[in-house]
């Protein structure tokens, strides 16, 4: 395996012009004939095994991976089809708005169950929790939440000790926050009393999972609410300052998607990758390669709790019910 790191600016020019990345490195030989563009959401260190398998057995193809937000994602592709050959998200609505807007490219070869997949073109590949992050310091002597309910009281007991240390996605900039909100509200009131009790404490407001973690494990903030549980879970070297909580009164799962572009200019190495990943991520997780947590396609997931791949997606994506959700969460969140 040959695997080097690509120094990026934070304002690089690409195949999608001046753009801002979180990251961008390359995998595989430099000098292989195919180079392969991949624009994801997941960070570089959790996908580096499942790259790093991919080029070791296919080495005629390397991979140019870049790292943006999930709404940036978005934007990228419906401006620039042509500028990347596979596009991986978290916001399951904002993908399948792609595929159902004719963004992604039909992939055929391999079977995948109904449930993890969208006309053969959107492919769900992992099950991921959003979760309750807290700084252990700061619960010490204290009873942890377990629950929403519990969360709600404990910043209603302790004001003080939580003014302006609570934290969340700002859902106006975060396509998974914004997918992770809109499902809450979906299931339980109790997720508007939340935003408007940490509203009342001067909520922190991220653009991601990982600043989250960082602030908690710091005691910047004291508790973060709808943190990605993979990453949260990945962090072995914070397990010290933090504690990851999957809610016990209802849980938010989300499967990480995966598409060809429409407009790429190299269909089958793009095909190529999608059906690796597939077929490749659940023996990654088996074997401890990857701390993603792939889906074992011959187990569908719980349903209460796991969003669903289907048009209701696309339910708050209208630009009215948007606007109507997006306004009521400034209500009860910005005070």
């Amino acid at each position: 395996m040959r695997y080097f790191f690509l120094v990026v600016a934070l304002v690089c020019s690409g195949p999608a012009g001046a753009q801002q990345w979180e990251d961008r490195q390359q995998f595989g030989d430099p000098d292989a004939p195919t180079l392969l563009r991949v624009l994801s959401s997941t960070d570089t260190a959790l996908f580096a095994p499942v790259l790093n398998d991919f080029v070791d057995t296919v080495p005629s193809v390397s991979i140019d991976y870049h790292v943006a937000a999930t709404a940036e994602i978005d934007q990228v592709v419906r401006t620039s089809s042509a500028s990347f050959d596979v596009v991986i998200s978290s916001a399951m609505d904002l993908q399948f708005k792609l595929a159902n807007d004719g963004f992604a490219a039909r992939v055929d070869g391999f079977e995948q169950p109904e449930w993890a997949q969208w006309r053969s073109s959107l492919f769900a590949f992992t099950s991921e929790p959003a979760t309750i992050v807290v700084n252990r310091e700061a619960f010490a002597g204290a009873a942890v939440p377990r629950t929403r309910q519990d969360l709600i009281r404990a910043l209603r007991d302790r004001p003080d000790s939580f003014r302006a240390r609570v934290g969340t996605y700002d859902v106006r900039q975060s396509g998974l926050g914004y997918l992770f909100a809109t499902q809450d509200a979906r299931t339980s009131e109790t997720f508007w009393r939340l935003m408007e009790v940490m509203g009342n404490l001067d909520a922190q407001l991220y653009c991601c999972s990982g600043a989250m973690i960082e602030d908690v494990a710091s005691g910047k903030i004291a508790v973060a609410y709808n943190v990605l549980g993979s990453y949260a879970m990945a962090r072995d070297d914070l397990v010290d300052q933090i504690e990851v909580i999957l809610p016990q009164d209802f849980q938010t799962i989300m499967m990480r998607t995966v598409l060809v572009s429409s407009g790429t200019p190299n269909p089958e190495g793009a095909a190529t990758f999608v059906r690796h990943l597939l077929q490749r991520g659940q023996a990654l997780s088996t074997l401890s390669a990857t701390s993603l947590p792939f889906l074992d396609f011959t187990r569908p997931p719980a349903e209460q709790s796991t969003i669903a791949l289907e048009p209701a997606l696309l339910t708050y994506l209208d630009r009215l019910k948007s606007q109507r959700f997006l306004a009521e969460w400034e209500d009860a969140i910005i005070q």
